[in-house]
């Protein structure tokens, strides 16, 4: 959630802070603003701010000259104080010599602020943020520097270093001042942070997307470490003071990779991608007639001796996490449970050295998941992570990382990051069953060559795009729409329900089809839509049972059926077809009909299907 930017160099800053930003629109947002350091004799810190989405902000900062070459951009997404024009980043400090941009939750801020005010300070917004512009403004004055230029920036990193050792939470802050004009100082804690490195200017975003357009060549800021950015290069410390470095890389992939490409919107460009994804997530994950993971720094005998794996995930990827549990368990031959990240380390679950924890983030960044597997980490367990982002807080905390190689998502509903999840997650039950001798290695090279076709089905299913499009027109303006399966199809099911509730605000549930009896079918009305997955497999029967169930009370019903089944059309008011698979990979292929009923009822509703209201991409907050 919320955007930062920051840019040090000599061109204008105000024009790389919105284009910034631009890029960063799909975190989801609801203010933004952006502070400039400006004019040259008598540097002064500049802050234009405003409620709504960057169009009010472009809008406002016509006719007015901010001329310098440092700033700091921001797109903020409520946490302490209501969506406003006062309360939009960036914020300042009492004497207006800084400003400061903040993505996460400052948790002492309440503490913090009563002892500002005691101390005779006033306060002109509800946030955290300005309480730590506050801090870090009294922590500069205290050192009893008066100077600017190279002295500046050397005590403007003092003081918030000096003020970052009293705050709790969550963070990644950007900060400017008057009196080092052409300097950033940066800092983190379990909040994203990118550094980009080019010659003449330097950079920094909450997200790679935020600099591809000016560098490959990034550098991943960590925990409590504090950076100092200056046209002529980044400097990187410990909260001590002492140099240090984070974790430096080159992006290997275009920021046309991230533009529309012709499509009306970034989900339906994204679900279009998933063939060529799920190949990415596919390529080279053997070596020497061996299933093998992108990071390992575990021993074989770590995994052989499991006797216990939690998947932990939120959202979307807690349903790709819920598709895992099939098939570890029947591939693997070890128990399984799906824990929801938020929920995990509170009920104090037993684990050990032979528990692995498999911690799911597209982003590598979500505060729940991190701080479950941080938990899991100091409990001894073992733990993979499952990520889209080389380089991600969560990968770096694993003991054993499998990139999905999705390609950077844009659309905050996650399309492509979910099929590759999933894809992942059934790559890892291999990599398992492999090790534990759970299957021949016959039976899970047959398994893998299963997984190399799914990108041609896949692209089968898009040949009934129309059909689905004029589906969604009778659907668009239901009250409410029901989605029932069993076995992987639950999931699914689960899965379908989310995407239509998160960009059409359709009330939408997934429910187990065979717990329609126990209550949920008294919601059935007349000609109520009910979405089925009903593909072959061992409970096919048991969800035609379901079908018919609700269908004599009137639903009218919406199967997701596998090609060449023309008895469930008896049953069924509408039937997409998916090609037919293992039982175990139908969820990459029966999500996409719903991923795309999704889109199309969102869009006849003229819902803005890229950014929905009050979602983030990126929830980097508990």
């Amino acid at each position: 959630m919320c955007g930062i930017i920051g840019y040090t160099g000599t061109a204008s800053a105000v024009d790389v802070l919105i284009e910034g930003l631009a890029t960063l629109e799909y975190r989801g947002y609801d203010s933004a603003g952006v502070a400039v350091v400006t004019g040259n004799g008598d540097p002064r810190v500049r802050v234009v701010k405003r409620a709504g989405k960057l169009a009010n902000l472009r809008e406002m900062l016509e006719g007015t000259w901010l001329d310098g070459t440092t700033g700091v951009g921001h797109t903020r997404w409520a946490t302490h104080g209501e969506p406003s024009d006062r309360n939009s980043h960036p914020h300042q400090d009492a004497d207006g010599d800084l400003a400061i941009i903040h993505n996460g939750i400052f948790e002492n801020f309440a503490e913090l602020r009563a002892g500002l005010a005691a101390d005779g300070h006033e306060f002109a917004s509800d946030t955290d943020t300005e309480v730590i512009a506050h801090l870090i403004g009294r922590s500069y004055d205290d050192a009893g520097v008066g100077g600017d230029g190279a002295d500046g920036a050397v005590a403007l990193a003092g003081a918030v270093r000096t003020a970052l050792r009293r705050v709790e939470g969550a963070f990644a802050i950007a900060v400017v001042d008057r009196r080092s004009p052409d300097t950033i100082v940066a800092s983190r804690r379990e909040a994203p942070l990118v550094l980009g490195h080019l010659d003449g200017a330097s950079l920094l975003s909450s997200d790679v997307a935020g600099l591809i357009r000016y560098t490959r060549d990034v550098e991943a800021l960590l925990d409590d470490q504090v950076a100092i950015l200056t046209p002529e290069g980044i400097t990187v410390t410990d909260l001590d003071g002492n140099t240090t470095e984070g974790h430096r890389y080159t992006v290997d992939w275009d920021i046309d990779v991230a533009e529309k490409q012709g499509y009306p919107h970034f989900m339906l460009k994204e679900i279009h991608e998933q063939p060529g994804a799920l190949h990415e997530t596919l390529l080279g994950r053997t070596r020497d007639g061996r299933i093998v993971l992108d990071e390992q720094r575990l021993d074989d005998d770590d995994f052989r001796h499991l006797d216990k794996v939690y998947v932990v995930a939120c959202g979307t990827s807690y349903h790709a996490g819920m598709v895992a549990k099939y098939a570890l368990e029947h591939w693997a031959r070890v128990p399984v449970e799906v824990e929801i990240a938020s929920e995990f380390r509170y009920r104090d679950p037993i684990l050990t050295q032979h528990t692995l924890v498999v911690a799911i983030s597209q982003s590598g960044e979500t505060a729940d998941t991190l701080a479950a597997a941080a938990h899991a980490r100091a409990q001894r367990a073992r733990v993979v992570a499952i990520s889209n982002v080389v380089g991600s807080s969560l990968a770096r905390e694993a003991d054993a990382v499998l990139y999905t190689r999705a390609g950077p998502e844009i659309a905050v509903a996650s399309t492509k990051a979910f099929t590759t999840q999933i894809l992942a997650l059934e790559l890892l039950a291999l990599f398992l069953a492999q090790l534990r001798r759970a299957m021949f290695p016959d039976e899970w090279r047959d398994q893998l060559r299963r997984m190399e076709t799914l990108p041609d089905l896949m692209e089968q299913v898009f040949g009934q795009e129309t059909a689905i499009r004029q589906l969604a027109a009778s659907v668009a303006h239901a009250s409410y729409v029901m989605f029932i399966g069993r076995q992987v199809g639950l999931p699914i099911a689960l899965e379908g329900a989310l995407k239509l509730k998160e960009i059409s605000y359709l009330h939408a549930e997934g429910f187990p089809a065979g717990e329609m009896k126990h209550g949920p079918i008294a919601l059935i009305e007349q000609g109520g839509p009910v979405v089925a997955l009903a593909t072959a497999g061992h409970v096919r029967g048991k969800i035609v049972s379901n079908i018919a169930e609700v269908k004599a009370r009137g639903a009218m019903v919406v199967a997701i059926a596998t090609e060449g089944d023309t008895e469930i059309k008896a049953h069924a008011d509408h039937v997409i077809y998916v090609p037919d698979v293992h039982e175990l990979l139908y969820p990459m292929l029966t999500v996409v009909p719903l991923q795309l009923l999704a889109y199309f009822i969102a869009t006849e509703l003229g819902c803005d299907v890229d950014q929905p209201r009050n979602l983030a991409k990126t929830v980097t907050v508990e």
